[in-house]
């Protein structure tokens, strides 16, 4: 798939303070594209960028941020999948190590002619952070 400009707005939807859409490159691509040397500092962040990897198809970061313990053997993407949108509605630190962070993302699948389904994915995910100081995804409970 090919990859937008890393000018164009982050596709997890972050605003600046001034509430102006960040730029891939200032927000989650600083991660995606650049995880052996810019790990994500927090469970939102870690989060954000995976929900920003999602719509890349950026499956290495995927799986490479995905703990070991839970993490798929090979991860597959939804053909013609259309993300719309990110809200996060908390992100909830439980100590120096856990972390929690409930969200909603959308998305339309392809459908036949004008077709397709929305979905709605409501998750409340559960995030720890190694000995190497890296947030990983565990897992997640869908609401």
């Amino acid at each position: 798939m090919p990859q937008p400009s890393s000018t164009l707005p982050c596709p997890c939807g972050a605003l600046s303070p001034r509430r102006k859409p960040l730029a891939y490159a200032d927000c989650c691509g600083r991660y995606v594209e650049h995880f052996d040397t810019t790990p994500a500092p927090d469970a939102e962040r870690l989060m954000r960028s995976r929900y920003s990897a999602f719509v890349r198809e950026r499956r290495d970061y995927l799986l490479a941020t995905w703990h070991a313990s839970q993490r798929p053997a090979t991860l597959e993407f939804e053909p013609g999948a259309h993300w719309l949108g990110l809200a996060v509605r908390s992100h909830r630190v439980l100590d120096a190590g856990h972390a929690e962070v409930e969200f909603v993302a959308r998305y339309r699948t392809a459908g036949l002619g004008a077709g397709g389904r929305a979905v709605r994915l409501h998750e409340r995910s559960r995030f720890v952070r190694e000995d190497d100081g890296r947030w990983y995804y565990v897992d997640g409970d869908s609401r």
